[in-house]
């Protein structure tokens, strides 16, 4: 588990470690283990007492992983940390084994408590564990309103106590593991009972307990997303690119560099960055020689795959016209707001309203509006609304259109009159041209809706360094 280091407070703020008069505050304690640091289990009899010990515990199981995201090319776990109560902490290799079997049958009928599940139960279904059921802290967390969700901050939040995150970042494939990853691994199960218990309580408070059980169900339904079809569209700086040859170019490099990463259980990153395959593209080099003289050109594996590098070039330079990528990616869905107001005004108008109402309802759940509903919903329906002949008919027109996109009931209960009347609403004449003194007119994707929206959930997601994928 990856977990983002608290902000680091402004001199004289209360966090500093001042109150607000001046005056010292008590510093918040760390997290300590409190049964010490339990041995790494590696042996088919080690493997046995835990989960013998693990099936004797009561109550629900706090279950992490840790992968080796950034050196590895898969994403498999490294690391399994467990805990219940009457079993204590059990860290458990699972590269020591070939099948984990007596673990599973200890642990896969109970319910589990994890932090940001999503990140973690696809390693871990990989190795044959599944939970009955789950509890997700940190969508607990932004059910409830807090502002920030991370397991460091709402241990510190609701706990009162501090993790230590300095090994975060480290490469989890690393055999033996050193004494103070474990400690760090650890811990990251240590407060998952103590903070489930209190986050429950408060949804039973804030009458969410019911919206949350139906998200972790919607989370344990989930199954491992399909390959995208041209992964090498994520490659960053993209953009900066003109011509499909060029397209052509990084698409070639991509699944070169994708091959070698597989092959070596690396990163790709690692191998060459997604600047150089940018660079390598934009000047489409001919031979060795000048692909190494390209500036911007580099990476660990830049020199010593260099034929490989200017054979994928030359396949690109080769390729027939009718073979090139098209300019932009294939996507079903409607197209980037930004041209909306242009293509259809009366869609951008639905669509500019739609937010500001799903914001304001969001704002007086004291809940985070793309948790209230998945912001690619709001833009399929309102870019083409379903047609109905009345009011009544319409609402449930929407209904069935949220829960066929994969809306929970609570999200359908909760938006369906907001997007139904913004749907039926009477057309508004487009803002008038503003004067030069004025300024430019407010864009329809402005707003409080959109700054969320763009940081959750995008038509075409920023490229990023490429992975896996």
């Amino acid at each position: 588990m990856s977990d983002a280091v608290a902000d680091v407070p402004e001199p004289g703020d209360p966090g500093d470690g001042a109150d607000g008069d001046g005056t010292a505050a008590p510093a918040v304690p760390l997290l300590e283990l409190r049964d010490g640091l339990p041995e790494i289990v590696i042996t088919p009899e080690q493997l046995k007492r835990t989960a013998d010990r693990l099936a004797a515990g009561s109550g629900p199981v706090a279950v992490d992983a840790e992968r080796a995201s950034g050196y590895r090319y898969s994403a498999r776990a490294y690391l399994v940390q467990l805990r219940r109560e009457g079993a204590g902490t059990s860290l458990v290799d699972p590269i020591a084994f070939d099948d984990l079997t007596p673990l599973a049958d200890a642990v896969n009928d109970t319910e589990w408590i994890l932090h940001a599940a999503s990140q973690d139960l696809p390693c871990l279904l990989e190795i044959g564990l599944r939970p009955a059921s789950l509890f997700d802290t940190e969508l607990a967390g932004r059910l409830l309103g807090y502002p920030r969700v991370g397991l460091a901050t709402l241990v510190e939040e609701v706990l009162g106590r501090r993790l230590r995150k300095e090994h975060s970042a480290v490469d989890w494939s690393t055999r033996p593991l050193p004494g103070p990853w474990l400690e760090y691994a650890a811990l990251d199960v240590e407060p998952l009972i103590e903070l489930h218990a209190a986050l429950h309580q408060e949804l039973v408070d804030t009458g969410k307990l019911e919206w949350a059980q139906q998200e972790f169900a919607y989370l344990e339904r989930q199954v491992p997303a399909e390959p995208r079809s041209e992964p090498w569209r994520r490659t960053s700086g993209l953009h900066r690119l003109r011509g499909r040859r060029s397209l052509a170019a990084v698409r070639a490099l991509w699944h070169a560099r994708d091959d070698l990463a597989r092959e070596r259980d690396v990163t790709p990153g690692r191998i060459i960055p997604d600047s150089a395959i940018v660079e390598a593209a934009t000047a489409l080099p001919r031979d060795r020689a000048s692909l190494l003289a390209v500036r911007g050109f580099h990476g660990r594996g830049a020199r010593r795959y260099a034929g490989t590098w200017t054979t994928a070039l030359q396949e690109a330079r080769e390729l027939p016209e009718a073979d090139l990528p098209q300019p932009t990616a294939r996507y079903d869905g409607p197209p980037p707001p930004r041209s909306w107001a242009e293509r259809d005004p009366a869609a951008a108008a639905r669509l500019s309203r739609a937010r500001a109402a799903l914001s304001a309802r969001a704002g007086d759940l004291h809940l985070p509006v793309e948790n209230l509903l998945t912001p690619d919903f709001v833009r399929r329906i309102m870019w083409q609304p379903p047609e109905a002949p009345t009011a009544e008919a319409m609402r449930q027109a929407v209904a069935e259109a949220l829960e066929t996109l994969g809306a929970r009931p609570w999200q359908v209960e909760l938006t369906v009159d907001l997007l139904t009347d913004t749907i039926t609403a009477p057309a508004q004449a487009s803002p008038a041209e503003p004067s030069p003194a004025s300024g430019p007119a407010p864009s329809p994707e402005s707003g409080a809706a959109e700054s969320t929206d763009a940081a959750t959930q995008t038509l075409d997601p920023p490229a990023e360094e490429s992975s896996a994928g």
